[in-house]
């Protein structure tokens, strides 16, 4: 099996990096305006947010929605699609509480 048709390829070919999942984690569910996800990430520039943020988008697991508002508002949600990650992040989330304290004391 090459590595394109490696399903854990194109998952984490998808929604790797280092800002995805956790993109995907805070909209579950919510609709967010990009400073309150810039907030709750505590990270990343907002260019690569906004990077992160268009490759969902482009990818069809998140929704942008732009109000024509002065100043202009923007949303963002998960599609349908992107709902169906919803079992991998908890279980992620799940692993990470489990193990939060074992890497946190080597987070120095």
């Amino acid at each position: 099996m090459d590595a394109l048709n490696c399903p854990v390829t194109l998952t984490t070919r998808i929604i790797g990096g280092k800002w995805k999942p956790s993109i995907l984690f805070y909209l579950e569910g919510r609709i967010r305006r990009f400073n309150e996800l810039q907030r709750l990430l505590v990270g990343p520039t907002k260019k690569m947010l906004t990077q992160q943020l268009r490759e969902l988008e482009r990818d069809g697991l998140v929704n942008r929605r732009v109000y024509a508002e002065v100043p202009p508002r923007v949303e963002y949600s998960m599609t349908k699609h992107g709902e169906s990650l919803r079992p991998i992040l908890r279980q992620m989330s799940a692993w990470g509480k489990k193990h939060r304290a074992r890497y946190s004391a080597n987070s120095n």
